[in-house]
């Protein structure tokens, strides 16, 4: 291994363990020392990498985008646009342990993002990123005939919407929403528009 593939390592797993303890214990809870010592690094390392805690967050959370991210590019002509939605539509809810964590950021980030300008701009910069990848799959059906034509900016913050609304409340446990009532909630809301199937499809 080359000292820059070291080094990416070394930045990956940096990341990696700052995900999981500003999930853990949120942000304003963290330090440099935690996050090292979760890394399983010395302070020095990670300061080399990541000079304040505020530039170790932005970085982690948009590593965690990036892992759970669904874009429509390079997916097959044989799977439909109606499966690609779903399939972004159950990356932007808590359905897993990994997309829980995920939550558990994005909550963080909004908070922060109320009082700090850098963070309230990441955030708007991954939800534009959100938007692109709902906007490319119904772009994409509206192409090939699946879906009907329609406003697609226009849609693509109302699944916004509804997928933080209603991921909130799993999130919270509320008992009057598990993943199956958020996921038909959502699919329902969007299906005339489209033109189909208001049951959530198979993925």
């Amino acid at each position: 291994m080359t000292k820059a593939e070291r080094a990416l390592e070394t930045r990956e797993r940096i990341l990696i363990a700052a995900c999981e303890v500003i999930a853990d214990i949120g942000f304003e809870n963290v330090s440099m020392r935690k996050v090292a010592e979760h890394a399983g690094v010395s302070k020095a390392l990670l300061h080399y990498h990541f000079d304040t805690r505020e530039k170790l967050f932005a970085e982690a959370m948009t590593h965690s985008f990036a892992q759970t991210g669904t874009d429509t590019e390079g997916v097959p002509d044989s799977v439909s646009s109606s499966v690609v939605l779903a399939r972004i539509l159950r990356s932007m809810l808590p359905t897993d342990a990994e997309l829980c964590q995920d939550w558990k950021l994005w909550q963080e980030l909004w908070v922060r993002a109320q009082r700090d300008a850098a963070a309230r701009h990441l955030a708007v910069d991954l939800y534009d990123q959100l938007h692109a990848w709902v906007g490319g799959a119904v772009e994409r059906g509206v192409r090939s005939g699946e879906f009907a034509a329609c406003d697609v900016s226009a849609l693509g913050t109302l699944v916004l919407a509804l997928c933080d609304g209603l991921g909130i409340r799993l999130m919270l446990d509320d008992p009057r929403v598990d993943l199956a009532t958020a996921r038909e909630t959502i699919w329902r809301a969007i299906a005339p528009t489209l033109g189909i199937d208001p049951r959530f499809p198979e993925v």
